[in-house]
């Protein structure tokens, strides 16, 4: 492990979309199992070369394999000590927020407080109606199931009514958070200036894709969510916490790089036959070169984005054999992320704030004190009228509950 590596301020990592794409220099697509596998053989080698953050994608159809990513991540916590685990989209549409409170709380305790999430409206239309979900409606979701998930992580019982889900009467999320302190929750978008509104007005990280448009148009969300974030009091625009996707191909030498790159650009699902190679390079952050030239490339986004706390990189995608991506590995770990972690160090502000972990937030909440550990009481789920299910909570207020609720003179 290189010796800045535990710098805090910021996090370096891979994301992963979970596809299942033919390798087109020799025509095998490997199956669900080998690719399901080999994904959690890159997990753990993103640690052992010594980044800190493994995200993963959800999706719900064929060629993607990832529909239950907690089940995935929480394996690979077990399997690693240090490396944050988080998602690449977490469907905040069309998942049932009660469920995403359950989940991720459960994966940061099985992973010692190693999880976070991203949030995302994800961009394949037929989930919603797969589940029951009106895609017309898909904004309004966002904004309603957030603000329940919200609640569910910070109050023991809630009583919560919307548009989109029966309403919640003295309903309990459990387990609670770890040490009382929600997962870190980041809101990812490609192109909606809604949702790094949303990030702004809750306080939370906004990451940007940073992959399919040119840097002008990130630039926009991103300085849109810095402004909106300090509008709602949450500290100046360069104390908000920003992350950034990017994609990368390295060789020792960039032609090597190019060549043999190429027939994977050229027939990726996502941009085959589209651009060229060249020009989709020149329009977007995606670096295929040596590591000399991901580093200038990468150093730079901060003249651009300000000084930001995650950076992800697409590494695994197009059908990419998984001994080309575990070289890649090799090379960011040994060659990049060493250089960019010092690079980026240099004469950054002390007011910018380092990235997100489970440590730091529990140092801001609690300053020193005795994190929360939720302990129940006596309650069979009944807390309409037995109050907090919790030992250590005071009894609900309100005619219904706690001392309230005994008439007087009964």
């Amino acid at each position: 492990m290189n010796e800045t590596s535990n710098w805090p301020g910021m996090q370096f990592g891979v994301m992963t979309v979970s596809d299942i794409t033919q390798d087109p220099t020799t025509g095998k697509t490997p199956s669900e199992a080998q690719r399901i596998k080999d994904t959690l053989t890159i997990a753990k080698h993103t640690e052992e070369v010594g980044l800190d953050v493994f995200a993963l994608g959800e999706h719900h159809n064929p060629p993607f394999w990832s529909s239950s990513p907690t089940t995935t991540l929480a394996y690979i916590a077990a399997q690693t000590e240090r490396l944050i685990l988080t998602t690449s989209t977490t469907l905040i549409t069309t998942n049932d927020p009660v469920k995403i409170a359950e989940d991720f709380a459960m994966l940061q305790h099985v992973s010692g407080g190693r999880a976070d999430l991203m949030l995302g409206r994800g961009n394949t239309g037929p989930v919603y109606p797969w589940f029951g979900k009106d895609i017309r409606q898909g904004l309004p979701l966002t904004i309603e199931n957030y603000d329940l998930l919200h609640k569910l992580w910070r109050e023991d019982v809630v009583d919560w009514e919307g548009k989109f889900r029966t309403p919640l009467q003295g309903f309990t999320s459990t387990p609670r958070p770890l040490d009382g302190v929600p997962p870190f929750v980041w809101h990812g978008s490609i192109r909606t200036p809604e949702i790094a509104e949303q990030a702004a007005y809750y306080g939370n990280g906004f990451f940007a894709n940073n992959i399919f448009w040119p840097k002008e148009h990130y630039q926009r969300l991103i300085t849109l969510y810095r402004e909106r974030f300090a509008h709602y009091g949450h500290g100046t625009p360069q104390q908000a916490i920003v992350g950034l996707g990017g994609q990368v191909f390295m060789r020792a030498n960039s032609q090597d790089a190019v060549r043999e790159f190429r027939p994977y650009f050229d027939n990726a699902p996502v941009y085959g036959h589209g651009p060229s190679l060249e020009d989709f390079s020149e329009m977007t952050p995606l670096t295929v070169g040596s590591p000399q030239q991901i580093i200038d490339r990468y150093a730079a986004m901060r003249e651009t984005f300000g000084d930001y706390q995650r950076q992800l990189f697409l590494i695994d995608h197009a059908g990419l054999p998984t001994k080309t991506v575990l070289e890649q590995l090799d090379i960011l770990g040994s060659e990049v992320v060493p250089v960019l972690r010092k690079e980026l160090q240099v004469n950054r502000p002390v007011e910018v704030p380092d990235a997100p972990t489970h440590a730091n937030q529990v140092e801001k909440i609690y300053a020193g004190a005795v994190p929360r550990q939720a302990v129940p009481g006596a309650n069979r789920g009944d807390n309409m009228v037995a109050g907090s299910p919790y030992q250590d909570a005071a009894p609900r207020s309100g005619s219904a509950f706690g001392a309230a609720a005994t008439k007087v003179g009964a």
